[in-house]
Formats: C-alpha cells, structure tokens, sequence
C-alpha cells in the first residue's frame, strides 16, 4: 500500500499521448488539428474522458497544446487490466491546480445528475468524487471547501435566458456534492461550526432561488433533513395558495426553519477510563451520558467493592482533586480534556493497594468461562466501535492529532481498546501466582486468540498476541514450559500472521482472503497512510498531487470494504451475559514497571 510512490508529470513524454476519443463534439473540433498528428502512426483505441484528471499511462503522456491538461486519457487495455486485477496501479493522477475553487469549478462540471448517473464517465466522476471527499484535509480546510461551495452556489454566470437551465443545474451539482460529503460525513452540521454557518446560509438561498427554480424543492428537502429542521406549515391542496406552489412553499419555509427543538441527545458509546490504584484502572464501556452513580455501580461491581464507600473524584494533574456528585453527568463539560478520573473511598483514601506492595491475591475468573464467548464478547465490543469509526477520521489523525482534536473520537477509542486488550492479557497472566493455573491461562488466551481469527476480528487478535509476547509475560520460561506442545504449535502458527518482515506480506495475504465483513488491525492501516502522506509531496510545483491522494483513499477505503457485506451478515454474535459484563468491564495494569516487577516475583532472575 505504502509502497506506490506519486510520479509528477514528464514534461520530456508530452509528445506521446493520444488524446481521449469519447468527449464531447466542441471538444472534438477543436483538437482535431492537434490531435492528426498523433493518430497517424496508431490504430484508434476508444478510451473514457475522466473529469479534470489527467491520467499518466506508463506508455504516453499529455500532448504539449492540450489546454493545461483538464482532460484525461486512458486506454481500453489498461481499463480491462484494471477490472481484471481489481486493482488501481495501472494508472496514476495528475496534479491540477492548488485553488479549491479551480479544483471545484472542475469538479462540479464534470458531474452527472439523474439519467447521466449510469453512464462510464459519470462512475468516473464519482470516484474521483469520492476520492476528494476523502481527503479533501490533506490539502484545503473544511472552511476552504465551505465558502467554495457557497461561492460556486451564488455566482451569476449570464443573463441570457437559455442558461437559466446551465445554472440551475450548477446549484443542484452543489447540492450533489454537498449529499454526498454529508452522506460520509454525517455528523458534520454538529461538530463544525464552518460547516453549520454555511448550511444555514446555504439553506436561505436555496429558498430564495425556490420561486425562480420550483424543481430545487427536492434538494431543499435533503437540506431540511441534513439541518434537521421541520416545517411546521403546510400548503392546504384545497386552498388558492396551490396555484403558486412553489412561491407558498418557499414563504412558509421561510418563516419556519428553524432546528428541532427538545430533541433527545444522541447516546455515544464511549470507554471511560477510572484509575484504582497507582498503577492501574478500569476501563469501562458506556455511554456519554452516564452518570457518577451509574460509573460507580459498575466500577464496584468489578473490583467486588461497596459501592457505599466509594466516591469518584476528578483530578487535575498539578494534583487539585475534585469531587463529583451522584447526579452528575460524567461527561459534563465541567470535565476537561486534561483531566482524570479516579475512585477512591470516602476518606479520600486508596480503594486498593498498588499491585507492588504484596503478592496482591485475586481469583481466577477467566478459567471459569468459554473461550469461545470470550472471543465473541470482544469481537463484538470491537465491532461496535469500528462501526462507529468513520474512514475520513484515519486522515485526520494521519495529518496531526492536535489539529484533529474531536475529529478522531471514535478511532481513537478502538486504538484505546486495542492496547487495553494487551494490558490486559499481561495483567491476567501476571496476577496468576499459581503455575499450573498460570499454564491454563496461555492454553486459554492460545485459543481466544485463534477464535478471534476464526471470528475475522484481527484486531483482538493482534492484541492478545502482542499481550503474550510482551517482555515482562515472554520471559516466563518456566510456565512456557509447562505449556502442552499442540498448543505451542498453535501459538507458532498464530504468532507467524504477526510477523512485520516484507511489510507484514504474511498478514496482509490472510487479511486479503477474508471474506467481509472484517475488523483489521487499525495501526497497520495508519502506518500504510502515515508511509503514503510523508513518503509523497502534496504539492507539486504549486500544484495538488491527486496521485497521492488517491493512494491515501484507496487505503483509507478499505475500512468501507471490510463493513460491506452483500449478504446482509454482522459479525456481532449473540453472547454470555457474564462474560460480556466482564469484557467490557476491563481491569487493567497499564505501568510497565510495576509488570515486569509482578513477572519477577512470578519467575526470580536466575
């Protein structure tokens, strides 16, 4: 993935390139004098005109008199290569111009609305489309693209009366294009606030342009939908105002856009991280409007505590602690970002010693469940969270985390959950004193670890086997020992998909030949696009390097391709209760050094 390095344009080919056949009439003459000089000595081979792309083909490049390069070229041969190896390497794009309203004005032109959806260069357009909704960040703001939009949407391109039809279908390309950023990014109107300026005022001149152009009323309704506003007003069928249906439309919209009011805020799953002691917390799977009270049951439950003697604070780290109510919300906007949350009892004294004080003692609870249902409760805490995880978020945390900041919530939360399932197959293994029960254990995780595959969650799967093959757990040679031999070739088997030689090829052929859908291993995918955004320059001589980009959707495509499933199947499974509360209840030694302090009471240094 990473590997495909962007080309800029030869200059040195330019007289190798034949011109594209399929395009359209005014086009045609006016390169037909060009384009004779280029089509003598070769047989005539149909090709598709791509949209303001220009295509490099390993066997021509652009003619020196073509017009900057906005049209495209691409071969029937390399098209059929394409389909056949279902594969894009067969051809590279051309930078165009940095400004987003050039790249735009190409864009919205080149579009196909309705009956024109069907046809080879409309699903060209739509990649491409695709493509710069994507990653669109890598080289403009969600501000840039906004007022070039609304900038595309209000401006008068002539006065005469044949192209009334030309700018009413230039609106409803902006409005195509603003369904289809919304569609892959649906909670944009919340969380930017460009975003909302520019669907409000977006919004007020669809409505004045509703008299002029009755047939945007279709549009206006997906706007409706994308503000979530209601119309409290309709016309009566019966009444004189039908006669002037768009123009009583557009008042009574006018007069009642306005958002729902008093709708219930959206729940979102979220992982709440409450520290116990010095060296460890729980991880807690809930939703973002839990309560102090709630947190606490669940965090009692866990540590078989009483919940009467335990209270949540919210500390600072200069070390000012803070005590929350029963009633209040966790998730307030009380709490800030650079602050933690930490349970403790009533005389503000720790719930639990740190592990390191004494041979801390705790019951075995995993030698008590099926391995299967445990693979199955973490397939599908894993599942719910990568559902949640939309593609564009990989580029944002690509870019910079702290530009990014709310726009990788959900990817950030499976990263949590990933590492969380490492720490915590360590802590399990070295809180085991006994031997014996500490060899039921590996024998165990062995076998989660192998339902997780068989279950196509590889990202338990990758975290259960970096968990056993940690310094402070692998160095237990004593327990590997006792470990019986199947298993050991099992655990082989297994630890062989994680090996990273040759770019990790051993778990990039079985991840290809998993069927969807499929949670892959996410820091993977985030290497691959970190290797394609700092290996490739955005910009090439003041031009935007769409090759890249192109590159970076591609990957970034591929967590849509691991959720589609044509036969309608979810990996979610129906699971045990028990085991469920306990999986999503987590309890976990994140500090390094109190872990190899545990692994060498368990097996002394010799």
């Amino acid at each position: 993935m990473g590997s495909r390095r962007a080309v800029a344009p030869d200059p040195r080919m330019d007289d190798r390139l034949m011109p594209a056949a399929l395009v359209e009439q005014e086009e045609d003459e006016d390169e037909d004098e060009s384009s004779d000089t280029c089509s003598t000595d070769r047989a005539t081979v149909p090709t598709f005109d791509v949209p303001y792309f220009r295509y490099i083909d390993e066997e021509g490049t652009e003619e020196e008199g073509e017009e900057e390069g906005w049209c495209s070229s691409r071969s029937l041969s390399s098209i059929e290569e394409e389909d056949s190896s279902d594969s894009s390497v067969s051809h590279r794009y051309a930078a165009v111009p940095a400004a987003p309203e050039r790249v735009l004005e190409h864009l919205l032109g080149h579009l196909r609305l309705d009956e024109e959806q069907k046809s080879p260069q409309s699903r060209e357009t739509e990649s491409v489309l695709d493509d710069f909704l994507l990653t669109y960040p890598v080289f403009m703001s969600t501000s840039d693209l906004c007022q070039a939009l609304l900038g595309h949407y209000c401006s008068k391109k002539g006065q005469m009366k044949e192209e009334g039809r030309d700018t009413l279908l230039r609106k409803r390309k902006v409005l195509h294009l603003l369904s289809q950023w919304s569609s892959q990014c649906t909670d944009l109107p919340q969380d930017d606030e460009h975003a909302k300026i520019f669907l409000k005022t977006l919004y007020r001149n669809v409505l004045d342009d509703l008299y002029e152009f009755p047939s945007l009323e279709k549009d206006l309704k997906e706007l409706q939908k994308l503000l979530r506003m209601q119309r409290r007003h309709t016309v009566d069928e019966s009444s004189p105002q039908k006669k002037n249906k768009a123009l009583s439309h557009q008042l009574s919209l006018k007069e009642n856009w306005h958002p729902v009011r008093g709708a219930q805020r959206e729940r979102k799953e979220v992982l709440c991280r409450v520290d116990v002691t010095v060296d460890s917390y729980v991880s807690v799977r809930t939703h973002s409007e839990v309560s102090v009270q709630e947190l606490l049951r669940t965090v009692a439950e866990r540590l078989d505590c009483a919940e009467d003697d335990m209270v949540l604070m919210d500390a600072t780290y200069p070390g000012e602690k803070v005590l929350l109510q029963s009633d209040q919300c966790v998730f307030s906007s009380s709490l800030g970002a650079a602050e933690r949350l930490l349970v403790c009892r009533r005389d503000l004294t720790d719930i639990m010693s740190p592990f390191t004080d004494n041979g801390h003692q705790r019951s075995v609870r995993m030698l008590s469940m099926n391995t299967w249902d445990v693979a199955v409760s973490l397939t599908n805490c894993d599942w719910s969270l990568f559902s949640n995880v939309h593609e564009q978020e990989l580029v944002h945390f690509t870019l910079s985390r702290d530009a990014s900041a709310g726009h990788t919530v959900a990817l950030e939360q499976l990263l949590q959950r990933c590492n969380e399932t490492q720490q915590w197959v360590m802590t399990e293994v070295l809180l085991c004193t006994t031997l014996c029960k500490r060899v039921q254990l590996f024998k165990k995780f062995i076998k989660i670890a192998a339902h997780c595959k068989a279950q196509r969650n590889l990202n338990s799967f990758f975290a259960i086997i970096m968990g056993l093959n940690s310094p402070a757990v692998s160095r237990l040679t004593q327990t590997l020992e006792k470990v019986p031999g199947k298993f050991r070739k099992l655990f082989s088997e297994l630890e062989s998909l994680t090996d990273p030689s040759l770019n990790h090829k051993a778990y990039r052929d079985a991840f290809r030949k998993m069927k969807s859908p499929k949670i892959p291993f996410l820091p993977l995918l985030l290497k691959d696009i970190t290797f394609i955004h700092e290996g490739n320059k955005t910009f090439l001589d003041n031009l935007v390097n769409f090759d890249k980009l192109h590159m970076i959707a591609d990957t970034v495509r591929i967590i849509r391709q691991c959720r589609t499933d044509h036969m309608g199947n979810m990996l979610s499974q129906k699971d045990s209760v028990e085991v469920r509360t306990y999986i999503n209840y987590l309890h976990v030694i994140d500090n390094q050094q109190t872990l190899f302090e545990l692994s060498h009471r368990l097996e002394p240094r010799t």
